[in-house]
């Protein structure tokens, strides 16, 4: 993704004739960045294989599913619609993980039936209510156990899941009780220790402190886990001069823990691996100038692009066509819904820009599509994949008939 004669293309198609053919907003992703990404991530910590399970969360596209698939990818998912997804995708189902705090019955239940590798249970009644299912269908079944290892992850307090407090996993005390309970039941086995902390975060260092806590644990335990599922989170660049997460650092802190710990690592990558490979096309209805300021309309809003509205995140815009026109003037993007939270980003200057401009919103592919709705009865728009030179509609544009 570049500019070209001050066209912003996607690989080699221009972004201008996208949205000509398959009008806006419009969500593009690019293959060729997809499979870098993964190529990275895998070649980070070859050394030791880690089983690496995708985070269907943040981005369910069936097509991109079935793209990660075919990198030797597993799937990490949290409900009985992304195991589905991920099943659909041709992803073996003993490379799935069912993680989640509020797994119900008839989710267990299909997931126990799919023999998926392994369910990370976060609570006593959880590990209770998979113990009755196995019990009924004289099975036994792969659990891991999640640990809240009360670790602050540095990042956007609405994504921490690690800290003392956070719904996610269990204290160390209620840990060690479940492990006892485990080593006892005819009807778990107990293959697992998880331990995820957050998303976005761009610093090792939490990541240290989690593993000594993890190290700690294992030891008090005194069980022999065949994984440790170390989540994901691994933040990336989303500004100029934000910090991009050092792999160096954290593949170190990893082998120096299996020296200890002979066990397979289980990595759960999202936005690493899916978030810089998109972009949202957006268009410009109307431009207005109030006070100091001028509000650039879109006809993107925040239903189709969520994370500005819900987490205050900051996502780079540009054009979709240079031009040498630079006001140093305060741009407000937002939206046509009515709600104040609607806003992608204010800058202090922009070029000069028009209506029915095209602008480009960069690294939507992580927990943009997947977070869409329809609010103010809006259609969500159309995805696409640019694969070899090829446009491939991954998902048709929604209906308005559809809705009404």
């Amino acid at each position: 993704m570049n500019y070209k004669k001050k066209k912003f293309y996607v690989e080699n198609i221009s972004t201008e004739k996208l949205s000509k053919k398959f009008d806006t907003p419009l969500y593009c992703y690019s293959y060729l960045k997809l499979k870098n990404n993964i190529n990275n991530f895998k070649n980070y910590f070859k050394m030791f294989n880690p089983l690496i399970c995708f985070s269907v969360k943040s981005n369910s596209n069936n097509k991109l599913l079935k793209e990660i698939k075919n990198f030797g990818l597993g799937a990490d998912v949290v409900s009985k619609g992304e195991i589905m997804k991920a099943l659909k995708a041709g992803i073996k189902p003993k490379k799935i993980v069912f993680s989640g705090v509020g797994k119900t019955y008839s989710e267990l239940e299909y997931a126990i039936n799919k023999n998926i590798l392994l369910i990370n249970v976060e609570s006593k009644s959880e590990l209770l209510t998979i113990e009755k299912i196995a019990k009924l269908k004289n099975k036994k079944v792969n659990i891991g156990i999640r640990l809240n290892p009360n670790t602050n992850p540095k990042t956007l307090k609405q994504i921490s899941t690690g800290r003392e407090g956070d719904k996610f996993g269990v204290g160390e005390n209620e840990f060690i009780n479940l492990v006892k309970h485990s080593k006892i039941s005819k009807f778990l086995s107990l293959k697992c220790l998880s331990a995820h902390i957050g998303s976005q975060i761009t610093s090792p260092e939490p990541y240290k402190k989690m593993l000594a806590v993890v190290g700690r644990i294992i030891n008090k335990s005194n069980y022999k886990f065949e994984f440790i599922d170390l989540g994901g989170g691994f933040g990336i660049s989303y500004e100029k001069n934000q910090k991009e997460f050092n792999y160096k650092i954290f593949n170190s802190l990893i082998k120096n823990f299996l020296k200890k710990y002979n066990c397979k690592i289980i990595f759960e990558p999202g936005r690493s691996i899916i978030a810089n490979t998109g972009i949202l096309i957006s268009k410009v209805i109307y431009i207005k100038n109030i006070k100091n300021k001028k509000f650039v309309i879109l006809d993107a809003a925040m239903n189709d692009f969520m994370r500005s509205a819900l987490y205050g995140s900051r996502h780079k815009i540009i054009p979709s066509k240079k031009n040498r026109q630079v006001l140093n003037k305060r741009f407000e993007f937002v939206g046509p819904i009515c709600e104040s939270t609607d806003k992608f980003l204010t800058v202090k200057k922009f070029q000069n820009i028009k209506e029915n401009d095209l602008i480009i919103i960069c690294d939507v592919g992580a927990y943009g599509m997947s977070l869409a709705s329809n609010y103010n009865t809006r259609p969500l728009p159309a995805e696409i994949l640019i694969k070899n030179s090829n446009t491939q509609i991954i998902r048709h544009r929604q209906k308005l008939a559809d809705l009404i």
